[in-house]
């Protein structure tokens, strides 16, 4: 097949939402399609039945929450599909927008009873600055929940989209009796009690057919007409450029836990969705299309297998085509690195692969040359844009519990802290460690870690820390920047980059000392 064939049939896609609304079901689901897995394990919330495929940490299993975003890619109607299942909870959001530097498009899970919440809110923004393609998926409709007119609404006014039903439920609840796929015009009527089984449309292109009322009674047929004729008058019709352009979002309804309205979705998804788009690098705009390769690491992910302490580095390979054995130039060390086992994912599997092309995700085994942000190319000096490290919310001291383990923990804090899931600041007075993390949720997952990956116990003091902020002097040799390092000398640290960050207690003193070091910049983020 040729290169440009190869990129065409390429999907790489996000999945994101609040936690519990029903994303890593629908994660399984569309594996289910792809034939990637023959069954779904039913995940029942912090009730650990049977693991869900995507969520392969002990911890994530324990908890009934993704932790950490899982790479899986299935082949459904010759086109090649690459998920990024992210974590919704709020403590890991870090992790979703770096992932969201490496997708194509979106799709929004909504659980149809409690509607649009506020974590959904945040990461659709970041999507709409990126103009990054969406799909709505509104979800469990089989359960009780908000008239779908009222559900476009919440949608279209707290999350500032434009949309466009392409699916409509008939019924909700106890009265769902299916949905009308507008996109290709098809019924499909609902079984509650085939839950693994998937089931197929009915082509059915007249509403007006009498038919209708005979399939699903008469009440509910004049419902759904009503419904429909309100929606098309309402909405605008599918635009797909608007779609493309992040200016048009369609919907779905379905329920993922019962295989519904899941195939409409995957099926319209690959005719709509976007193959492997240009990405902006500091230097220029990189087409997918070019032959040389370009690539950057947006994820690391320590102890994939624990037997064996290996590290993987996620690449998304942005143009060119990824091939094993062949030298690569990383560009921030500015050496070659060849690679003989780069790995392609299905969950918890990995193979081997020879060759990839972009939009797919390849994960490299790493001693510790990668850090996130790193990109790989043959030759060309690229910098990729927008895998920036965020000020943490939460600090905390961090206590060696262990003293005969202390090379383990070292090395623990070392690999996790490379993965981003939290931030390690070595304060310049005393040289303590503090780790810095956006949600307090982290604590529990580091101190997990380290013991049953790395076998090093840890204890956390609390640290009164408003804000770290990265450092940016206008002239490192003036007396104003000896001052200020002078004085502040008990809140400076370096992070692990060795830049010099100000743990500032509060809001107040980095107004005041803003005012005082005019020449001293502060950042929120470190890629300034």
């Amino acid at each position: 097949m040729s290169f440009l064939k190869e990129i065409e049939r390429r999907r790489t896609f996000g999945i994101i939402s609040h936690p519990d609304a029903g994303k890593t079901t629908l994660t399984e689901k569309l594996l289910l399609f792809g034939g990637a897995i023959q069954e779904a394990g039913a995940v029942k919330n912090n009730k650990i039945k049977k693991g869900a495929t995507s969520d392969f940490m002990e911890i994530e299993r324990q908890r009934g929450i993704s932790v950490a975003t899982s790479v899986l890619a299935f082949i459904y109607k010759d086109k090649k599909i690459n998920i990024l299942d992210t974590p919704g909870h709020k403590d890991f959001a870090e992790d979703t927008f770096r992932t969201l530097t490496a997708v194509d498009s979106v799709i929004v899970v909504i659980d149809v009873a409690k509607g649009v919440e506020e974590q959904t809110e945040k990461l659709v923004e970041v999507c709409r600055m990126r103009n990054i393609p969406i799909i709505v998926f509104i979800n469990k409709l089989d359960r009780e929940g908000k008239d779908a007119f009222d559900l476009l609404d919440e949608v279209e006014q707290k999350l500032g989209l434009t949309v466009t039903p392409l699916s409509f439920p008939i019924g909700m609840g106890y009265d769902f009796k299916g949905i009308y796929n507008i996109w290709d015009k098809t019924l499909n009527l609902f079984s509650g009690d085939k839950k693994q089984v998937v089931s197929e449309g009915v082509e059915f292109d007249d509403i007006d057919n009498p038919e209708l009322d005979t399939m699903i009674g008469e009440k509910a047929a004049n419902q759904l007409r009503e419904e429909l004729e309100l929606a098309i008058e309402v909405y605008p019709d599918f635009d797909l450029e608007a779609y493309r352009s992040g200016h048009q979002q369609p919907v779905f309804f379905g329920s993922a836990l019962n295989n519904f309205g899941v195939k409409e979705l995957l099926d319209c998804f690959i005719e709509i969705a976007p193959s492997p788009q240009p990405k902006k690098a500091e230097e220029r705009l990189v087409d997918s299309k070019e032959k040389e390769l370009t690539g950057f690491v947006f994820k690391i992910h320590a102890n994939m297998d624990p037997k064996h302490r290996d590290r993987l580095a996620f690449v998304k390979i942005v143009s060119g085509t990824f091939k094993r054995n062949a030298p690569y130039l990383h560009v921030r060390h500015n050496k070659k690195l060849k690679f003989s086992s780069p790995n392609a994912f299905f969950a918890e599997k990995k193979e081997i692969v020879e060759e990839s092309f972009p939009g797919d995700i390849v994960g490299l085994h790493d001693t510790g040359h990668f850090k996130i942000g790193d990109t790989l190319t043959e030759g060309e000096v690229l910098h990729f844009k927008g895998v920036p490290s965020f000020s943490p919310e939460h600090f905390r001291y961090v206590n060696n519990a262990d003293p005969m383990k202390s090379k383990q923990l070292t090395k623990g804090l070392d690999q996790l802290m490379d993965e981003g899931v939290a931030q390690l600041f070595t304060l310049e007075m005393n040289g303590r460690k503090v780790i810095g993390t956006v949600g307090a949720l982290q604590y529990e997952v580091i101190q997990y870690r380290l013991e049953h990956e790395y076998g090093a116990k840890c204890t956390y003091e609390n640290l009164n820390v408003h804000k770290a902020c990265w450092v940016e002097p206008t002239d490192p040799k003036n007396d104003e920047f000896a001052d200020f390092k002078r004085v502040k000398q008990r809140y400076l640290a370096k992070d692990k980059q060795g830049q010099l960050v100000f743990l500032a207690d509060s809001a107040f003193t980095m107004q005041m000392t803003q005012s005082k070091y005019p020449s001293v910049k502060l950042h929120f983020t470190s890629e300034y």
